[in-house]
């Protein structure tokens, strides 16, 4: 559990690291991203943006399980 714990908490500072240069490649900007904007609130909501992430991560994962 807690190799687990360390994992999640690197890859999440990890994340917070390079979320400027992820922004710069268009992630979190992409058609299908759902954004609302009020007058005194915004509502963000990346669907395409998480679909391409969770496709990415599942093809990476199933590269290094299969070696």
């Amino acid at each position: 559990m807690q190799k687990l714990l360390i994992t999640l908490g690197l890859g999440i500072a990890a994340i917070g690291v390079l979320y400027p240069y992820v922004r710069q490649l268009g992630l979190g900007q992409l058609p299908g991203d759902i954004v609302l904007k009020g007058e005194s609130s915004t509502f963000y909501f990346p669907v395409v943006s998480c679909i391409v992430i969770s496709l990415l991560v599942s093809v990476l994962l199933n590269l290094f399980r299969s070696s």
